[in-house]
């Protein structure tokens, strides 16, 4: 015998009490199917959806004043000078680090020219950078080009290392420019532990000392 059909009212509860647990019932049901609902949704959302949906919460928290400014990232550098190659006509100061030729040099190097350059200014002369950072692809064409220059590589290596020996490759060599401005820096680089490197180079320098330390003897040439 089923002995549920037989509770008295007051063993089953009030109509009253009945109905109430019926419609919490009927509440967690529908509060479950939602949810399921809603996850299925997202679950379902393609990228683009899902991206649309946070450019929305984004305007959203701007017109709340909750949102958070993106940062415009820096442009990156194509073609040629993604190599460190700098196009004829430009000078970059050595404070021009979205240009990669500045931006890729070593970064107690890169610092030491600013300073440099920042007490060069003060004495009314304006410091660039010909030539810095370099891909060992662009080091290897400008080898190249030095050799149909001079005629063989022995004669070439005077003037232009080889890729896995130059110094511009790793960040850790630059060349300065204009000639007041390398003369000053040969006079007075070594405050900043910049020394000029070879003889036959007047812009090419290197971090070789501590500031206010003593430059090395110079190297005849790039092949020494």
């Amino acid at each position: 015998m089923d002995t549920r059909r037989t509770r008295t009212g007051t063993e089953a509860g009030t109509p009253a009490a009945t109905s109430a647990r019926a419609g919490r019932r009927l509440a967690a049901g529908t509060s479950a199917v939602a949810l399921l609902a809603l996850v299925g949704a997202c679950a379902a959302d393609p990228p683009q959806t899902r991206a649309a949906r946070a450019a929305l919460s984004v305007t959203a928290g701007a017109a709340t004043g909750t949102a958070t400014a993106t940062p415009t990232p820096t442009p990156t550098a194509t073609g040629p000078e993604a190599d460190g190659e700098i196009p004829d006509g430009r000078a970059p100061s050595p404070f021009d680090t979205a240009t990669p030729a500045v931006g890729n040099l070593d970064g107690p190097l890169r610092e030491a020219l600013q300073r440099a350059a920042t007490d060069a200014r003060a004495q009314r002369i304006e410091m660039t950078v010909t030539s810095g950072w370099r891909s060992k692809a662009y080091q290897q064409r400008l080898l190249d080009r030095a050799v149909t220059r001079y005629g063989s590589l022995e004669q070439a290596r005077q003037f232009v290392n080889t890729p896995d020996k130059s110094a511009h490759v790793t960040g850790k060599a630059v060349d300065v420019g204009p000639t007041d401005a390398d003369y000053w820096l040969i006079q007075h680089g070594a405050r900043y532990g910049l020394c000029q490197v070879y003889a036959n180079e007047i812009w090419h320098f290197e971090l070789l000392t501590r500031p206010g330390g003593t430059c090395p003897a110079l190297l005849q040439d790039a092949a020494g």
